[in-house]
């Protein structure tokens, strides 16, 4: 398993300072060109004004109305999913977990579609509760199959393939034998921002800007577990309740995520990563760099994806796939080296 070593709290803050100010100025950028760009071009410096001065213009009421709750919702579930991944990382020790290849967005996904299909009467309030209960099932579920065979980072990730695999087939087979039923679920499960609006970002901030509060003050005992169950519990650390407790914010943090976009694959492997490279091993700086970077490459990734096919937009989930398929080929060969 890969080793995380804290480091002191005073370590290199300049650097922090400055990775967090380019990566919220690369989100601010973003978020300003996810709302002018569209089948309806709006120039960035009017863009600003509306922003500050709504007025009746169309232009306004595409900025207020359309764009911006969903370059809230693109921000939003970009940075659960970061901070969802690097938290699964170090509690695992393990560079290859993340919602996505731990089957928990599947297994979300999943929850959303019964509930939609069986029990239609609900509101729309349950569905990051129904997601997190899926999610966190499809993962107690990947932990069992992997454990059987011997827990190893690469051996975690192909139980988790697995197991994602499955779910989605049982969500396939949802969607063919109940094609009216699960019609209502379709919008929710697309991986996609699109057509999201304020309702949206009302169902999805409360959750995610809370459990990002919470993450953060877990950044220490992430910092604990990333360095081994002997060493963390050396240093007082009660190895079993902390990595329960964070295990079920990570969750959490998908599970708000895919109840609102669907599941998007890949975020919380990559950002992670880019976090640690820019910063070094301590939670406390890489969490909210994870939830600064993921919330950005969500953001472009969506304006990506209104470009590519222009007037039609792609969903952003494949765009985020076929950057994080290589990226994930790559981090397993380098695993499987460096063991051999």
């Amino acid at each position: 398993m890969t080793r995380a070593r804290p480091l002191p709290s005073s370590a290199r803050p300049l650097t922090v300072g400055v990775a967090a100010l380019a990566a919220a100025a690369l989100l601010a950028l973003g978020l300003g060109l996810s709302i002018s760009v569209g089948a309806a071009s709006i120039p960035l410096e009017q863009v600003w004004r509306l922003m500050l001065r709504p007025d009746d213009s169309s232009n306004s009421l595409i900025v207020w109305t359309l764009r911006l709750p969903r370059a809230l919702v693109a921000a939003l579930a970009g940075a659960a999913l970061g901070v969802s991944g690097a938290l699964m990382q170090g509690v695992t020790r393990n560079p290859l977990a993340s919602p996505g290849i731990l089957g928990v967005n599947a297994g979300a996904a999943l929850a959303i579609l019964v509930m939609v299909v069986f029990l239609p009467g609900l509101p729309a309030a349950l569905y990051v509760p129904i997601a997190f209960l899926g999610g966190a099932g499809a993962a107690l579920l990947v932990y069992a199959v992997a454990s059987g065979v011997g827990l190893t980072p690469l051996r975690l990730a192909l139980a988790g393939v697995a197991v994602g695999a499955l779910i989605s087939a049982a969500s396939n087979a949802l969607m063919i034998l109940f094609e009216q039923r699960a019609q209502g679920a379709l919008f929710s499960l697309s991986g996609s921002v699109a057509g999201r609006t304020w309702e949206h970002v009302y169902l999805l901030a409360p959750w995610v800007g809370v459990t990002l509060a919470v993450s953060l003050l877990l950044a220490r005992r992430v910092n604990l577990l990333a360095l081994g169950e002997d060493v963390a519990r050396g240093l007082g650390a009660r190895t079993e309740r902390d990595r329960l407790i964070v295990s079920l914010i990570a969750v959490l943090l998908a599970a708000a995520a895919v109840a609102v976009t669907g599941p998007i694959g890949f975020v919380g492997l990559m950002v992670p990563h880019v976090a640690r490279a820019l910063l070094g091993p301590d939670y406390r700086a890489v969490l909210p760099l994870s939830a600064l970077l993921g919330a950005a490459l969500l953001t472009y990734a969506d304006v990506a994806a209104r470009l590519i096919d222009k007037p039609l937009e792609t969903p952003v989930g494949i765009l985020i796939s076929a950057i994080g398929a290589p990226f994930f080929v790559y981090l397993a060969r380098r695993i499987h080296r460096a063991d051999s």
